[in-house]
């Protein structure tokens, strides 16, 4: 990780306020366990749900929100961290989680989050990284910085959210009037769609483009 596990509050300097979102309550409560250890982080309060935590955020104002990427139905945390980060009075989301693909990474940093740690991570570089993201410090784990200077050396194809959706119903092998009912949109559409995705995987079959998304980790 980028950040030096050392960063301690100094005396007289405020606790990191901080809203934890998982849709675990085991982990959550493994979680607030662990940061009650940590005299300088203050946890404000915690959220299971997307909808919860933008509820949460708005009533308590943390510094950084915790923010797990899969949160079951409802908001996900890439959406979650995209609609705080675009708030008057945006906290920093640290985004934890166990979830490593460049799709991942790419909408978690495109949504604004602060940082991307994995939950493999210890409990010295979690908190380092909490005090890091409340400076607006950028924080990553070594396995997503290994993967985000590997995409700034091979910029990978960049997919549109409709064409990453389309993509993931043609990997579970979904046809074009399947596909067309699962997202509400016409055949039409999803063939135009389609043929956006084979010219920017350079491929010219639904199977080419899965093999494809699957080598480079362009699906979720």
């Amino acid at each position: 990780m980028n950040t030096p596990p050392n960063a301690a509050t100094s005396p007289g300097q405020s606790p990191v306020r901080i809203l934890l979102c998982d849709d675990h309550v085991v982990v959550r409560a493994g979680l607030l366990a662990l940061l009650d250890s940590a005299p300088d982080i203050e946890v404000l309060g915690e959220a299971g749900t997307g909808e919860e935590v933008l509820a949460l955020a708005a009533k308590l104002h943390p510094d950084v929100v915790l923010m797990d990427l899969q949160l079951g139905a409802g908001i996900d945390g890439v959406e979650a961290t995209r609609r705080l980060t675009a708030t008057e009075r945006a906290p920093h989301v640290l985004v934890l989680t166990t979830y490593d693909t460049d799709a991942d990474i790419t909408r978690a940093i495109e949504a604004g989050a602060t940082g991307y740690l994995l939950k493999a991570e210890r409990p010295e570089e979690l908190f380092a990284a909490i005090h890091a993201a409340a400076r607006g410090r950028t924080t990553l784990s070594p396995p997503v910085a290994s993967r985000v200077m590997a995409n700034m050396r091979a910029p990978r194809p960049t997919l549109t959210d409709r064409e990453r959706d389309i993509l993931t119903q043609l990997a579970q092998g979904l046809g074009n009037r399947d596909i067309a009912k699962a997202l509400f949109i016409s055949e039409a559409t999803v063939k135009t769609h389609l043929g956006r995705i084979y010219a920017k995987l350079g491929v010219d079959t639904r199977a080419g483009a899965v093999s494809v998304a699957k080598e480079q980790r362009l699906l979720p």
